[in-house]
């Protein structure tokens, strides 16, 4: 039997991921490229948004919002939409998948307990590895940083005072969702990259941007270039380009952070980290750019007056396309600071129940430590005897 009988005949490892994927990032991303790594076929379940505010607290984007961002993901094969807060037996079986993929953290439900219970105790779960750094609730707790005042206005920024009793307010303490900072890697990159080069005769298309808080409008401009049949190349600008012209705390992801959760998407083939914001005859010919798309929102002119798009323009390489999506980071940030009260109570209430869930693990974890140490040792003793 030749390697492609074998392949064939090998039964398909289908893998179920399920959450609430409120505000898709990297660290969303990372879980499902691990998961997919680990089987064939990945199916992804989404809790509609009933069931997120019933056991978690009210969500960021809407549940066709997540739905969307979820899809467009490289490594999942299928969603499910309106999945089950708790995974159970009859899902898996429903779908046909093998096992549970999810993060070495615990989730819980509204009544504390444990969401994966029934299909750990089944023995089809599997756990990989969380991203340390980032959390949706790491993220809220960003936004929660700027106040209304310091979106619109460069000149005014909060006093040390209220500054310290924001971020008192909003840091994350959860054992698992504060306790690191994200380090990116050369091996994370890669892993996120697809690593292929244009072939000979691709049309190559670039668009630039921020792509802060990577979002559903993003997803909608950046699915409506990749129809355009192209090779397609994103420059992300540096933290400190974006902030000149967005100003206040922008941006709420740094560039490393943008960096994957833009790699991440299917439509995008390659990034270029720290782009210039003028899009540059000598960047045209070093990528050799057929087409530079941008989306039909406003953008400001480079810090010299000139327009950023001047010379794709000349040369006829520039194109508007309309995403039909008008949400905008700034959006984003306006629904969390709208609702600030109740996403700090969410916040607060989920880092509760998990210190307790982690402390009742780690109480556990020695109990068994101290059995084990204890039996050991009456074992030497009549050894001994």
């Amino acid at each position: 039997m030749n390697g492609n009988d074998s392949k064939k005949a090998r039964k398909q490892v289908r893998v179920w991921c399920d959450g609430c994927y409120d505000m898709v990032h990297y660290g969303h991303a990372n879980q499902l490229r691990q998961a997919k790594e680990m089987g064939d076929y990945l199916i992804v379940g989404i809790h509609n948004d009933e069931e997120i505010a019933k056991h978690k607290g009210p969500p960021v984007f809407n549940e066709k919002e997540r739905y969307k961002m979820v899809r467009a993901n490289k490594w999942v094969d299928e969603v499910v939409e309106g999945a089950p807060y708790v995974t159970t037996l009859e899902t898996l079986d429903k779908y046909n998948c093998d096992f549970c993929v999810h993060g070495n953290d615990i989730t819980l439900d509204a009544e504390g307990l444990d969401t994966y219970r029934l299909v750990k105790t089944a023995g089809r779960y599997k756990e990989c590895e969380r991203t340390a750094g980032v959390s949706t609730t790491d993220l809220v707790g960003r936004m929660l940083l700027v106040t209304k005042d310091h979106h619109h206005s460069s000149d005014k920024t909060p006093d040390r005072e209220q500054a310290s009793s924001i971020s008192r307010d909003s840091t994350s303490h959860s054992p698992w969702t504060g306790i690191s900072q994200f380090l990116p890697t050369t091996r994370k990159i890669i892993q996120f990259s697809e690593g292929k080069s244009p072939k000979p005769g691709d049309r190559i298309i670039y668009v630039s941007g921020a792509f802060d808080l990577f979002h559903i409008g993003h997803v909608d401009f950046l699915e409506k270039v990749a129809a355009l049949d192209g090779f397609v190349i994103v420059g992300l600008h540096s933290d400190q380009v974006v902030n000149s012209y967005h100003k206040s705390n922008y941006p709420i992801m740094n560039l490393h952070e943008r960096v994957l959760s833009v790699l991440a998407c299917k439509y995008v083939n390659e990034v270029v980290m720290g782009a210039p914001y003028t899009v540059s005859q000598d960047l045209m010919d070093h990528f050799k750019v057929d087409l530079v798309c941008h989306g039909d929102t406003p953008y400001k002119p480079d810090l010299n007056g000139k327009d950023p798009y001047e010379v794709p323009k000349k040369l006829g390489k520039f194109r508007v396309i309309p995403s039909g999506n008008s949400l905008r980071t700034f959006d984003i940030v306006n629904r969390i600071v709208k609702n600030r009260y109740d996403y700090l109570a969410r916040n607060n209430e989920k880092e509760m129940k998990e210190i307790a869930a982690f402390e009742a693990l780690k109480a556990s974890k020695e109990k068994t430590m101290n059995s084990d140490s204890n039996n050991n040792s009456n074992h030497n003793d009549v050894t001994a005897q």
